[in-house]
C-alpha cells in the first residue's frame, strides 16, 4: 500500500522506458532534420526574469505562467518564472549575443516548457517544444518564411505516419487590412481572438461574439465570409483580390501569402491558404501557419508559428525581425499514440543483453559487452542469480537481441544472437 500519493502531478507526462524510447526516437529524428536544414541548437535558461517572459507573452499566456517564489515571498512579488515558450527567451538571447552571432541566424532549441494551463487529455502543463528560428538582422527576406515551413514539414515526414500532414498558411496582415478598411481598427485585438476561436465554436457563437464587439450584421457577414475562406493559392490568392479592398497593408499580406505558398508549391509541399489561421500570440505580425492532419480534425493542430518583425523591440532599439515553428512534441506523442498513428510503437532501448549462464561467464560477458559498446551498440548485461529461461524473458523485454554465454562460448569465442523479435540466430560478431 502506498504512503502517500506517487501519481505525477495534472499535467504532466511520465512514460515507461518502451515509450520514453519512441519519445526520443521522434525528439531525435526532428533535431536531426533541423541540423540538416541548417539550424543551430542553443540551449537557454528555464527560468527567466519576469519582465523578460511578459514582454511580448500576449493572450492567455501571463495567466498561465509559472512564477518562481522564494520562500516566504508572495507570488505577486516573484520576479522570477518558468519559460512558457522557447521564442520570447530567444529574443532576449539574441540580443545579449548579437555581437557574436552570424546573421540571418538559423537556430534550434529543443527542450521543456511550462505553462499552467487547465490539465485535459492532450493538453500539459510540462512539455516538449522542438523549436526552429530564423533572426535576422534589419531585415529577413519572405523566402525564411517557407524556408521554416518546409523543414517542419520535413520533420514530420520523417515520422512515417500513414496520414498526411496539411500546412494551413494564412497572413496576419490581411485580417488586419481587412479590419482598417471597415474601420475596426479598434476592436481589432477582440476580432482576431474570436477568428483564433472560431473552430471551436459553432459558426452562430462567433456571429454572436462578433455582435457583442458591436459590429453591424453586414460587417459580421463580411468578417466570418472572410474567416471561411480556404483552399489551394490560385483560388484563395484570386478571392482575396477580388474583394475589392483598397487598403495597402491587406494588399501587402495577400502578396505574401502568394509567395510563401508558391515557394511551398514549387517543392511539392502539401499546404492551402485558410483565413481562420491567425494565431493567439501577440507578436505575430505576418506570415502565420498551423499543421493538421486532414484525417484527424479534431486532434487540432500538431505544430505552428509564424513571423514576427520585431520581437526584440522591448530589449534594444535594433530591428531585428524573425520567423519561427513549433512542434509541441509532448502534445504530439499523446495524440499520435492515443489515434494508433505511430509505427513501431514500442522501442526496445537496448540492442544487446549479454546473459552470462554463470558466475564463471561474467568477467566474459563484460568483455564482449565492451566490445560490442565500442561499436556503437547499446548493451546490457543481465546479472541476476535466476534460471536461463527467466534470463532470457527479462532480456526480451528490454533489448533487441540476446547473447547467451556459456562454458563453450568463452573457450572459442565464437556466440550467436538471438534476435528476439523474428527469433532467428545469427553468429555474433566483435
Amino acid at each position: 500500500m502506498k504512503k502517500i500519493n506517487t501519481s505525477p502531478i495534472s499535467g504532466a507526462q511520465e512514460l515507461l522506458p518502451e515509450q520514453q524510447a519512441t519519445f526520443n526516437n521522434l525528439k531525435n529524428k526532428i533535431g536531426e532534420v533541423y541540423h540538416a536544414h541548417g539550424f543551430l541548437s542553443i540551449e537557454t535558461p528555464t527560468i527567466d526574469r519576469t519582465e523578460i517572459l511578459f514582454a511580448k507573452a500576449g493572450g492567455d499566456t501571463e495567466k498561465q505562467v509559472y512564477k518562481v517564489v522564494k520562500t516566504a515571498e508572495a507570488a505577486d512579488e516573484a520576479d522570477q518564472a518558468l519559460r512558457f515558450d522557447h521564442t520570447v527567451p530567444l529574443a532576449r538571447y539574441v540580443v545579449e549575443h548579437e555581437s557574436d552571432l552570424n546573421f540571418p541566424f538559423k537556430v534550434t532549441q529543443i527542450g521543456r516548457n511550462f505553462r499552467g494551463e487547465r490539465a485535459q487529455k492532450g493538453r500539459f502543463r510540462e512539455f516538449y517544444q522542438c523549436d526552429v528560428d530564423v533572426i535576422g538582422r534589419n531585415n529577413l527576406p519572405l523566402s525564411y518564411d517557407a524556408d521554416v515551413i518546409a523543414t517542419l514539414l520535413d520533420a514530420f515526414s520523417k515520422f512515417e505516419l500513414d496520414t498526411p500532414v496539411l500546412a494551413r498558411i494564412n497572413n496576419r496582415k490581411i485580417l488586419t487590412g481587412l479590419l482598417s478598411a471597415l474601420g475596426l481598427n479598434a476592436k481589432s485585438k477582440e476580432v482576431f481572438d474570436i477568428i483564433d476561436h472560431a473552430e471551436k465554436v459553432p459558426q452562430a457563437t462567433t456571429k454572436e461574439n462578433l455582435e457583442t464587439l458591436g459590429l453591424s450584421k453586414n460587417e459580421i457577414e463580411k468578417v466570418v465570409a472572410f474567416s471561411n475562406l480556404h483552399g489551394q493559392r490560385d483560388f484563395v490568392v484570386k478571392t482575396l483580390k477580388n474583394l475589392g479592398i483598397e487598403d495597402e497593408t491587406y494588399n501587402e499580406g495577400v502578396d505574401e501569402l502568394d509567395v510563401v505558398l508558391g515557394l511551398l508549391e514549387s517543392q511539392g509541399l502539401s499546404a492551402e491558404a485558410d483565413m481562420k489561421i491567425v494565431r493567439g500570440l501577440d507578436y505575430y505580425t505576418g506570415t502565420v501557419f498551423e499543421f493538421v492532419l486532414p484525417e484527424y480534425r479534431a486532434i487540432g493542430s500538431v505544430c505552428g508559428g509564424g513571423r514576427y518583425e520585431n520581437l526584440t523591440g522591448n530589449f534594444t532599439d535594433q530591428i531585428m525581425p524573425g520567423v519561427g515553428g513549433s512542434i509541441g512534441l509532448t502534445r504530439l506523442f499523446y495524440v499520435l499514440n492515443a489515434s494508433n498513428l505511430i509505427k513501431d510503437k514500442v522501442i526496445k532501448p537496448i540492442d544487446y543483453a549479454i546473459i552470462p549462464i554463470s558466475e564463471n561467464e561474467i568477467e566474459y560477458a563484460f568483455e564482449v559487452a565492451k566490445k560490442l559498446r565500442d561499436k556503437g551498440n547499446k548493451v546490457d548485461i543481465v546479472l541476476t542469480d535466476k534460471k536461463l529461461g527467466d534470463k532470457m524473458t527479462y532480456a526480451a523485454k528490454i533489448a533487441k537481441n540476446g547473447v547467451v554465454i556459456g562454458e563453450s562460448e568463452v573457450e572459442s569465442g565464437a556466440m550467436k544472437a538471438k534476435d528476439f523479435d523474428t527469433g532467428t540466430t545469427s553468429d555474433l560478431e566483435i
